[in-house]
């Protein structure tokens, strides 16, 4: 994000519970700052929703910094997750900015541009944990994560429990069933008559990997992966 989006983006924040992520928001953080209305929308092109996403993506910054730099290898796989989760939610700290941007991506317009988003933060997570799947694990595992963290958020919306407690909660039992989920699969691999039956199915999707980085950075609409904040 450049430093004009950056500086448009904190001007736009004060606005955004009363218009949402809007361009009426957009508007009054370019007057609040002083800048050409042109210029913030050469800074925001799609206005709103461009604001919503440079938001995420500033949490997905916040998160990236916390995973590179907390020492988690005490904790299970599970609990990693659990916490990269958890910490992700508190990055963006104020509910109302989050409520207006689940209820502008329900739109159909932009209902895709929340799911990338979602995915985004899924990928970030399981890299930062150094997930090192390569074959079609690596979409099942962010496929599984993006619906826990989106049922987590939006439990979160809603949550007056004290310092979010039920939320966490929520969350623990979550990833609970995902775990016993994985033991179900990791089962059925061993099962030798399971193995024989599901032979064609696991063959095809053999031929299934993840994507190859590079090529990812050269796809058109890639957005790079949010780089840690510099300590000023």
């Amino acid at each position: 994000m450049t430093e004009l989006a950056d500086r448009l983006l904190d001007a736009a924040l004060i606005h955004v519970p009363f218009d949402g992520w809007s361009e009426a928001a957009l508007r009054a953080a370019a007057v609040d700052i002083g800048v050409d209305p042109a210029a913030a929308r050469a800074a925001f092109p799609r206005g709103g929703v461009d604001l919503a996403l440079g938001f995420h993506r500033r949490g997905d910054a916040v998160l990236a910094a916390r995973l590179a730099s907390e020492d988690l290898s005490g904790l299970r796989f599970r609990d990693r997750v659990t916490q990269a989760v958890r910490w992700r939610i508190e990055a963006a700290q104020d509910r109302e900015l989050v409520r207006r941007g689940t209820t502008l991506f329900a739109l159909p317009p932009y209902a895709g541009d929340g799911a990338r988003a979602i995915w985004g933060t899924a990928d970030l997570i399981w890299t930062g944990l150094g997930d090192s799947a390569r074959d079609y694990n690596w979409y099942t595992k962010r496929l599984t994560l993006s619906g826990v963290y989106s049922a987590t958020v939006l439990f979160w919306l809603g949550d007056g429990s004290p310092e979010a407690q039920a939320t966490w909660q929520f969350l623990d039992r979550r990833i609970d069933e995902v775990m016993q989920f994985e033991r179900v699969k990791a089962a059925a691999r061993k099962n030798p008559l399971l193995r024989a039956i599901t032979a064609g199915p696991r063959a095809v999707l053999s031929c299934i990997a993840a994507p190859d980085p590079d090529v990812k950075a050269r796809m058109p609409g890639y957005t790079a992966p949010p780089q840690t904040p510099q300590q000023g």
